[in-house]
């Protein structure tokens, strides 16, 4: 995926402007005003349109760098059987960390979810590997967790004082893990 953190750094060192880049975009389904539209949201860091693979070579042509030196690799776990906040707890251990190092204390933390964040980062390793980036170089630089709600299929009680229940709440959650080159 593009990174838009990447994109301004690079548009702001080489001093390339918005319409300089639209220009480079030229393919079908996309005219003048609406690469320039296209840009200006990728630069924020919405992805709309979602750019594709030519028109991330077509930027990496125009700043004159590698394809991978634009690039943020992300994976995610969807609907983990696990609190959120019990899930943080190991994320903020590897986040902004090399991925060996994240791996290694991933490997050590007696966590339950240590085993499902290290899935997710193996996974994103192996989407930046795939695209021919340089693996030792890579780093975590976002892992983000997400409240998934209540689990379906986990609605409890248990039984309190003078008749009375209490629900059981059991939750799930969204990890996001996110790899770049420097």
């Amino acid at each position: 995926m593009l990174s838009s953190s990447k994109l301004k750094q690079l548009s702001k060192e080489r001093k390339v402007s918005v319409e300089q880049l639209a220009e480079q975009l030229a393919r079908t389904g996309l005219d003048k005003p609406a690469a320039v539209s296209a840009v200006r949201n990728w630069q924020k860091g919405l992805m709309r349109p979602i750019p594709r693979k030519e028109d991330i070579q077509r930027l990496a042509t125009a700043f004159g760098v590698e394809v991978a030196e634009m690039m943020d690799w992300q994976s995610s776990y969807r609907y983990a059987a696990m609190s959120p906040r019990k899930a943080r707890l190991v994320t903020q251990l590897i986040a902004g960390r090399p991925v060996q190092d994240a791996l290694d204390v991933l490997k050590f933390t007696h966590k339950r979810a240590a085993e499902m964040v290290s899935k997710t980062l193996r996974a994103a390793i192996a989407d930046a590997d795939e695209q021919e980036a340089d693996v030792e170089a890579l780093y975590v630089s976002e892992a983000r967790v997400d409240d998934a709600g209540t689990r379906i299929g986990t609605k409890q009680f248990i039984a309190k004082d003078r008749g009375r229940a209490h629900p059981i709440h059991k939750k799930g959650c969204h990890i996001h893990i996110t790899v770049t080159q420097p």
